[in-house]
């Protein structure tokens, strides 16, 4: 059996939107090395809730790396350490006892703090929803290959498609820029014929939106890509850029 070992949580609580926040430092005894960072916040939260205090409050759905709802920043790097892995598949292991961990809620003007480490992401809801739906048919599972479609572009259109919407590439941003979510989701449809119909107004509806939702722009740090658990490259913000110049020429 792995040694336990005791491990320090220095945790952001913020009681709501308008209140001042502060980091209270918290001892948790016995961390199996084999458990994800969640399961190690809720053990705090069931030794908190032992003791009447209030438990600290952080989102989580699927904990399989899939559905990008439990980020958080992590010893000032957002999901933690580990590359291209969410912090709900973030392990114990790779920390020592005794160390000293800090985490803090996504840092943006557009993704206001709700309580502790929850932040009010539907920003990024209100960017899909602007992108509107796509008319041309696709076909049932038998019809998948009536469009012709290159190999390089359904494997790029796949990996654009990956995108979780945590949030990581925001709060990595030294801008908080949402150019990376926001290109992933353009960039996918973009590769592929059936997104070809509507991908003029689809570009400059999302681009105006994600502008309009206070989020900074792109200035090539690439702290987006570093810190995505998907990976998610960079080039697709120049896909991104020439999709909106090309809808922009089109109007002329």
């Amino acid at each position: 059996m792995a040694e336990s070992m005791n491990i320090k949580l220095k945790v952001w609580r913020q009681a709501g939107p308008s209140d001042p926040g502060r980091f209270e430092v918290y001892l948790v005894p016995d961390v199996n090395p084999h458990m994800s960072f969640l399961e190690v916040l809720d053990v705090l939260n069931e030794q908190l809730i032992k003791d009447g205090g209030d438990p600290v409050e952080f989102d989580n759905d699927c904990r399989e790396g899939i559905c990008g709802s439990c980020g958080v920043v992590i010893d000032g790097i957002a999901h933690g350490p580990q590359r291209r892995t969410a912090c709900c598949q973030l392990h114990m292991r790779h920390y020592r006892d005794g160390d000293m961990i800090v985490i803090e809620p996504w840092r943006a003007g557009a993704f206001p703090i709700i309580k502790d480490l929850v932040v009010d992401r539907t920003a990024f809801d209100r960017i899909i929803s602007a992108g509107g739906f796509i008319s041309a048919k696709a076909g049932s599972a038998q019809d998948a290959n009536s469009l012709p479609v290159s190999k390089t572009s359904a494997d790029l259109a796949m990996d654009y498609a990956s995108c979780i919407g945590c949030g990581a590439c925001v709060a990595a941003c030294p801008n908080a820029s949402a150019s990376l979510f926001t290109a992933a989701k353009i960039s996918h449809l973009a590769m592929l014929p059936q997104g070809e119909v509507e991908g003029a107004a689809r570009v400059m509806s999302m681009v105006d939106q994600m502008r309009d939702e206070g989020f900074g722009d792109c200035s090539n740090h690439a702290e987006c890509e570093a810190v995505c658990p998907k990976g998610i490259s960079v080039s697709s913000i120049t896909m991104m850029r020439r999709e909106y110049v090309k809808a922009l020429l089109d109007q002329v």
